[in-house]
C-alpha cells in the first residue's frame, strides 16, 4: 500500500479537522497519483472533501465505528481487519492521523509534500526522516505557491 500526506516543518498535518493549507499544485498531484486507485480514509477525512462526498474516479474505503454511517458512493468498514480484507495492494492511505498511524507499517511507499513553513497543529504524521525503516527514494525541486515553499519527497520502506 501507499500513503500520501502533506506535512509542515514539524510534520503537522492538520488542526481542528482541517488540513493546514490547501495548495493547488499539491491537490493536482494528489489527484494524478490517486486517480483510478482505492483510497483508505477515516470518516472525519471524508467530511473535509467537497460536500463531504467521496472522490470520483476512485474507490473510497471509509473506516468508521458508526454502524449508521453510509455515504453514497463509498464502502464503509467498521474495523481495520474488515477493511484490509477488501483492499488492493496499490491503494492509497489518505488520512486522518489515526488511520495513518495504524497503516504505516503496512505501506511500502509514502508520498510526502513537505511544506517549508509551520502552522499550529493538533495532529501529526510520524517523522520519516527519523525512522530508520524509511529512506528517501526521490526528492523533487522546491516550488512555491501562496508564498509557501514546498517540495515532494517519496519515501520507501528499507
Amino acid at each position: 500500500m501507499n500513503m500520501i500526506v502533506a506535512v509542515d516543518e514539524n510534520w503537522g498535518i492538520g488542526k481542528d479537522g482541517e488540513q493546514l493549507i490547501y495548495i493547488s499544485a499539491d491537490l493536482k498531484r494528489f489527484k494524478a497519483l490517486t486517480m483510478g486507485h482505492s483510497l483508505i480514509l477515516g470518516r472525519k477525512t471524508l467530511a473535509t472533501f467537497p460536500g463531504g462526498k467521496p472522490l470520483k474516479g476512485r474507490r473510497n474505503l471509509i473506516l468508521s465505528r458508526n454502524p449508521d454511517f453510509a455515504p453514497e458512493g463509498a464502502e464503509v468498514y467498521h474495523s481495520m481487519e474488515e477493511l484490509l480484507e477488501h483492499v488492493e495492494e496499490d491503494a492509497f492511505v489518505i488520512g486522518g492521523a489515526s488511520v495513518y498511524r495504524e497503516l504505516l507499517g503496512r505501506c511500502d511507499t509514502v508520498y510526502v509534500t513537505k511544506l517549508q513553513a509551520s502552522w499550529p497543529a493538533d495532529c501529526w504524521f510520524p517523522n520519516l526522516d527519523e525512522d530508520p525503516a524509511w529512506t528517501v527514494a526521490e526528492e523533487e525541486e522546491v516550488l512555491e505557491e501562496q508564498g509557501v515553499k514546498f517540495h515532494y519527497v517519496t519515501y520507501r520502506r528499507t
